[in-house]
């Protein structure tokens, strides 16, 4: 057995590279008459810790805390905590075949997470935005559009017309648009 220079992970004699984090092995045929092998101090780490390594280009992978596509576990982040990447088409599917229920919860989630990365703790909440907007026969709710177009443009740095597209596109019957426009405005605000 060998162990890697970089990382100390044991890696099997014929390996090139290292399986946990890239990193070329020097070949131990032509070094072992040379010198002993030892576990580097670093590489003596817990079970808990296994997971932690770099990776080819220097880049930590906390596997054990990340997903699949390298971001935070069950699709949360470190940087707003309780915020989670949601899949647009699946939100739109889950609205139709719901019969809407699902777009309530949508916009619901929609206000409070557009308001927490924009720091507003002063906004109106989601379930009173719900409220509303049933009580006003959907007329608050194109107000709403239009405040979530302004803090989503606030959120991506660019003083645009977001507030107005937003609205017009609820007041045509397009507002599951503006949902989608929202919710990819904050998949890549989390990112």
């Amino acid at each position: 057995m060998k162990f890697c220079h970089k990382c100390g992970a044991q890696c099997e004699d014929g390996a090139k590279f290292c399986k946990q984090c890239g990193a070329a092995l020097a070949d131990v045929n032509a070094n072992q008459s040379q010198q002993t092998y030892e576990v580097p101090r670093q590489a003596q780490y817990t079970s808990a810790d296994t997971n932690n390594s770099q990776n080819a280009y220097g880049n930590q992978n906390n596997y054990g805390n990340q997903n699949q596509y390298g971001g935070p576990a069950g699709g949360m982040n470190q940087r707003f905590p309780g915020i989670q990447e949601r899949n647009i088409a699946i939100a739109v599917i889950l609205s139709i075949v719901t019969c809407g229920l699902y777009g309530i919860y949508w916009m619901i989630k929609l206000n409070d997470e557009v308001n927490q990365i924009c720091g507003d703790t002063q906004a109106t909440g989601g379930g009173l935005v719900f409220l509303f907007t049933l009580i006003t026969c959907g007329i608050y709710g194109w107000y709403w559009m239009y405040k979530m177009g302004e803090k989503c443009d606030q959120i991506k740095g660019v003083n645009g017309s977001s507030g107005i597209l937003y609205l017009i596109l609820g007041i045509f019957g397009f507002g599951i648009v503006s949902y989608c426009l929202m919710q990819d405005t904050i998949n890549k605000a989390i990112m």
